[in-house]
């Protein structure tokens, strides 16, 4: 018997136009990033289907990046008298309850797509029990899709997605993440959809985010002595059988609270009278400490650092309307 039977199986269906299009206009991505998706379904489980269908002749790029993920591309072309995304829609629809009859081992299925014509294919797929996750760029997803799944991911709140103000601030930063970050976000990630997570289940989701990854390659003999090592540095926290202990976050003193530290006194340094604005306080944070990232204390994002540190009552943020902003005060 295997010892992963109990993890989601993954297959993923893309409605690539509906996703491109959505991104390229409400984004201002040029280019459509997969990478994005696969992380956060590794994160969930393990994916053994991936399809995109679309008119590939207009997206001559995506097609060499979805291919270095592993994804079959579906070619839908432009026929005369016929419209090319009812084509797609239908394929997708006929491949999808195909799959979901065939194929009794898959769990999850995933649409990436915010088209309310899926809704019903929505329905279905959960009679026929599989779980169904929907991915699709907020301002081009319908208001019906989200309610019918049993779970639905905004594409921009993904962590990588990069939007076009984005890209210009970390122009051609592809760093490789520490081992503290891959272990923290990928820890993150898993406990916004799982109660407990075991060593060796993260490991597993560590493995499949970057399938290179070994911890000998650390210095380590075992997963298990990486998270002690963690641990001990209260990166992580580890409770229960030694063989394979469940991990969670640090509560308390360790790194997670020294960058909070850190925000607060920048906070405090450079507030003036109205506060500090939220853009450019990363920048000033980064400089103070060159090692500072959000991500390696388990934070998608930023902004949710910051709304983590007020939650503490470390600092207070309110919006401001003229500067379009929030502005950040220490907490008295």
């Amino acid at each position: 018997m295997r010892n992963d039977m109990s993890e989601e199986r993954i297959a993923i269906f893309l409605d690539y136009e509906n996703l491109a299009i959505g991104a390229r206009e409400n984004l201002g991505q040029r280019r459509f990033d997969y990478a994005p998706i696969a992380r956060a379904m590794a994160e969930r489980g393990r994916v053994v289907y991936r399809r995109a269908y679309a008119d590939w002749s207009r997206f001559d790029e995506d097609r060499r990046d979805l291919t270095r993920h592993h994804v079959e591309l579906l070619e839908i072309p432009q026929r005369m008298g016929t419209s090319r995304k009812n084509s797609a829609d239908i394929k997708m629809v006929v491949d999808a309850l195909e799959l979901a009859f065939e194929r009794d081992y898959i769990t999850t299925i995933v649409l990436g797509t915010g088209d309310s014509d899926f809704t019903p294919l929505v329905h279905k797929l959960r009679e026929l029990d599989k779980r169904v996750i929907g991915i699709g760029v907020k301002e081009s997803t319908s208001k019906l899709l989200p309610p019918a799944c049993d779970e639905f991911l905004f594409y921009e709140r993904l962590e990588g997605v990069r939007t076009q103000s984005a890209d210009a601030d970390t122009e051609s930063e592809e760093e490789t993440p520490s081992l503290d970050e891959l272990v923290i976000s990928t820890l993150a990630g898993m406990q916004s959809t799982n109660d407990e997570v075991r060593a060796s289940t993260l490991k597993r989701a560590i493995v499949r985010i970057d399938p290179t990854f070994n911890e000998s390659d650390h210095g380590f003999r075992g997963f298990t002595e990486l998270l002690r090592h963690l641990a001990d540095r209260k990166v992580v926290e580890l409770n229960g059988p030694r063989r394979d202990p469940e991990v969670d976050l640090v509560t308390g003193a360790g790194p997670a609270q020294a960058a909070f530290d850190l925000l607060a006194a920048v906070v405090a340094e450079t507030a003036g009278k109205n506060g500090a604005p939220l853009s450019g306080l990363k920048t000033e944070l980064v400089r103070r400490e060159p090692k500072f990232n959000e991500r390696a204390v388990g934070y998608r994002g930023f902004l949710q650092f910051c709304k983590a540190a007020a939650a503490r009552d470390l600092v207070t943020m309110r919006w401001d309307e003229k500067r379009g902003d929030y502005l950040l005060t220490v907490s008295k």
